[in-house]
């Protein structure tokens, strides 16, 4: 058994259902100590007086080079979306199938921080300083997760010149795209306020729904950019209208509505959540927005095609470079230093039955070496 599918085993079973803590990061501490790294684990997010928030568990794992090395930084996470009903076998009980490992995680993406330390297993560490920066608090919230990783080392003096981040970018097979950037993310909650009624007698009550609707509509046909060279257009979707009213004859004293926007780098999502607040309250309505991300993009240059050039030659494919997908915890890294996001065939990630090929554990792990050897010595 390759170490590529050994730590992909026994990482997927540890139950890691967001957020993870405990047995996960054991295992990867387990493994991680006995290459020369220094192993910090530290917890965020227990419940302040009157929090129902489950604890988060966090890893930063460091092995320095020479003095005055470059540094090159891992990333990702251990906690896994629920598995859901319907498996063919135990979701936390890998199972080799074939040349398939089914497990929950085993592309999102157990199996790619299995391969990360395969591969750094395989790198002197004269080749400079590698560190490991992962999260519990991925598939939920991502409040205590990756953002609590850089305070920490930010508080350490701890910067990375470049991240991988490993998340499943390959889409039909292992090395087809990588993803230099990311759109960004708000939601926003509206609400459109009236007064209860009897709808004989509409002229004693105020209907929020004709109000609601002409939001919506304003919203809905707004367009927003037409894309630009590295990101596709803008768009905004309604997600969600609830209106509480049980009766027939009754109107209703409140409408709300949810929209979700992805946008690229032509906005921000201050600009975009102003738009929204004016055009609810143009509609008598109010606008509460969350963002969630803004967009990122590091240009191509020397390490993505640095990157390129290693996946290329262990799969023969050169990768598109894409931006397309939804937001990943390398929105907060692009803060700390240039990410790149490459990693497993995504095709199975959160549903049931997820499963990897095995071939691609170890062709992933050769990648990584290449990378960091590479990006070590840009």
């Amino acid at each position: 058994m390759s170490q590529s599918l050994a730590f992909a085993k026994r990482l997927i079973a540890a139950p890691s259902v967001t957020p993870a803590t405990g047995a996960v990061f054991d295992e990867l501490e387990a493994m991680l100590m006995p290459l020369g790294f220094a192993v910090h684990r530290f917890t965020r997010g227990e419940g302040e007086e009157g929090s129902d928030e489950a604890p988060v568990e966090n890893l930063f794992a460091i092995r320095h080079g020479p003095e005055g090395s470059k540094h090159f930084a891992f990333a990702g996470h251990l906690d896994v979306v629920p598995p859901g009903d319907g498996w063919t076998s135990a979701p936390f009980d890998p199972e080799e199938r074939g040349e398939l490992l089914y497990g929950r995680g085993a592309v999102d993406m157990k199996g790619a921080i299995a391969s990360m330390v395969a591969a750094v297993a395989e790198v002197p560490q004269a080749a400079g300083t590698i560190s490991f920066i992962i999260t519990g608090d991925e598939e939920g919230p991502a409040l205590h997760g990756t953002r609590a990783l850089i305070d920490y080392m930010n508080a350490e003096g701890i910067k990375p010149d470049l991240c991988l981040v490993g998340e499943p970018t390959s889409v039909n097979r292992l090395g087809d795209m990588m993803k230099i950037g990311r759109r960004g993310s708000v939601n926003i909650w509206l609400e459109v306020d009236g007064t209860q009624g009897h709808v004989a007698y509409p002229h004693l009550a105020d209907n929020p729904l004709p109000r609601m609707i002409a939001m919506l509509s304003e919203l809905n046909n707004l367009h927003l950019d037409e894309g630009t060279d590295w990101f596709q257009p803008s768009n905004l979707e309604i997600t969600e209208i609830d209106i509480p009213n049980r009766a027939h004859n009754v109107i209703p004293a409140k409408a709300k509505a949810r929209i979700s926007i992805r946008f690229n780098d032509t906005h921000s999502g201050a600009s975009l959540a102003r738009t929204v607040v004016a055009i609810a309250e143009k509609h008598g309505g109010t606008a509460r927005p969350v963002i969630s991300g803004e967009p990122f993009l590091t240009e191509p240059g020397a390490f993505s095609n640095m990157l390129a050039e290693a996946i290329e030659a262990e799969t023969g494919i050169t990768p598109e470079p894409s931006t397309s997908g939804g937001t990943s915890d390398a929105r907060f890294l692009r803060a700390v230093c240039p990410v790149i996001e490459f990693g497993l065939c995504n095709a199975t990630m959160h549903k049931r039955d997820e499963a990897v090929a095995i071939p691609d554990l170890d062709t992933l792990a050769r990648i990584y070496k290449r990378a960091a050897l590479g990006a070590l010595a840009l």
